[in-house]
């Protein structure tokens, strides 16, 4: 079952850029790239656990700002040959306002 939570104006997360939303413990990074397309995943990276928020977008992806890596927003996983995959939340845009699913939250921060 979908737990939808209204999170903010999809205006105020810039083009190629994103916010962080705290869910008790969890920081969740919402991402808006070129195209208007929002994505949402845990704002940690797979690989040394930098801050997914502070990255690049580009095209359907973000650069860690610690070590380059690339992950896929849609999914949250490292391109090859990089290994291992951020969380991803499911997100939606409905009236110009981001919803996120939390559903799972307590699941992951347990």
């Amino acid at each position: 079952m979908n737990n939808w939570t209204d999170i903010l104006d999809v205006n105020a997360i810039p083009k190629l850029g994103a916010r962080v939303v705290r869910h008790g413990s969890l920081d969740i990074a919402v991402f808006r790239n070129a195209e208007d397309e929002v994505f949402a995943l845990e704002d940690r990276c797979p690989h040394k656990g930098g801050p997914l928020s502070q990255g690049i977008v580009h095209g359907r992806k973000v650069a860690c700002p610690l070590h380059n890596w690339n992950i896929e927003l849609d999914s949250g996983c490292a391109v090859a040959p990089d290994q291992g995959c951020a969380r991803e939340f499911p997100v939606k845009v409905e009236g110009g306002r981001v919803w996120l699913d939390l559903s799972t939250v307590s699941r992951v921060a347990a």
